[in-house]
């Protein structure tokens, strides 16, 4: 039997349909003891993202700024005011738990901080193989803290991107067991929240997604050793309770449907009010974020946090920055 083709749907946009026409290609991971492999693959990867999203280009200011040893990035958009109690948006970025980190984090959070809108704390958190779990955690508590010794909990947003939806989701389970005030609102975007891979989509839609292929190799590299099944580590199976409101974000081809939607009952479940938007034909983290269907979910996530006591910066009545997402897709 011939393999099976997924042609783009005439449902979605012109943009998206040539996004979805891309093929995606197969990884070779290298031997889960060849750390020099493991640093230049991810290496290759974060020089590649930044060669698509130079920061020199974008309206928005990044600075660095040192937190108790992890590397967060400040990124203020030109037309956003620094204004007394402002609020912040922690965002946790992607890459597989391997990638993402560095220059790479630094791109990719000017750009989350020009799509929202609003200063955005972009977190470098470490990552494998020379820092596994629970590193990254670490350092997300240790940012969260430094936040609220400056600003009232309602002030905080927390988000994260794929691996960063993991990252984030785990980072309010430690907030939650310190007995630390939870923020105003989680933003959950694709999150990579159960590393065991348990779900339904991860067979239904292997092959569909043109983006993301099982993350096996990686999660193994990043628990070194640790049960998949700790909460820490699959936030999906921990207690959930206590949450704040949560927005969760994923499509009809994306690999981690399933994590999403689980993530959504499990949230649901424990009496926190959940929002789940699924785009059609969405694969893993949109359409590249420069189509109708992109804009449309920032939209979307910017409603959602102005909801829940976001303040505005020169949005449009949309809740979007339309200079920034216009001439940059972001």
């Amino acid at each position: 039997m011939s393999e099976r083709t997924f042609p783009a749907p005439c449902t979605v946009s012109e943009q998206a349909r040539a996004w979805l026409a891309v093929e995606g290609g197969e990884l070779s991971y290298p031997a889960a003891g060849d750390t020099g492999a493991w640093l230049a693959m991810a290496e290759q990867a974060n020089r590649s993202t930044v060669r698509r999203f130079p920061v020199v280009e974008l309206p928005v200011r990044v600075e660095d700024l040192d937190v108790d040893g992890a590397t967060v990035y400040t990124a203020r958009p030109h037309r956003v005011e620094e204004k007394a109690d402002e609020p912040v948006f922690l965002w946790m970025h992607p890459g597989g738990l391997l990638v993402g980190g560095g220059d790479a984090c630094r791109t990719t959070t000017a750009r989350t901080a020009l799509s929202m809108g609003v200063l955005t704390w972009g977190l470098d958190y470490r990552l494998p193989p020379l820092h596994p779990y629970p590193a990254a955690v670490d350092d997300a508590i240790a940012v969260y803290r430094r936040l609220l010794r400056d600003r009232g909990p309602s002030r905080v947003f927390v988000g994260g991107d794929s691996a960063g939806g993991n990252i984030a989701a785990a980072l309010l389970l430690r907030v939650k067991d310190a007995g630390l005030p939870m923020p105003a609102a989680l933003v959950l975007n694709s999150p990579q929240v159960d590393l065991t891979e348990a779900g339904d989509t991860f067979q239904t839609l292997a092959g569909v997604d043109n983006v993301l292929r099982s993350l096996q190799a990686t999660n193994a590299l990043y628990a070194a050793g640790a049960d998949l099944r700790d909460p820490y580590l699959s936030p999906v199976l921990g207690d959930l309770s206590g949450f704040p409101p949560t927005f969760l974000r994923s499509g009809t081809r994306d690999l981690f449907l399933s994590n999403t939607v689980r993530m959504h009952r499990a949230l649901r479940g424990a009496g926190v009010e959940a929002e789940l938007h699924v785009f059609e034909a969405m694969p893993h983290g949109g359409f590249g974020g420069d189509t109708p269907e992109d804009r449309e979910a920032t939209a979307e996530q910017r409603h959602f946090l102005d909801k829940h006591g976001l303040d505005k910066h020169g949005l449009d009545k949309h809740g979007l920055d339309k200079h920034g997402l216009d001439k940059h897709g972001a």
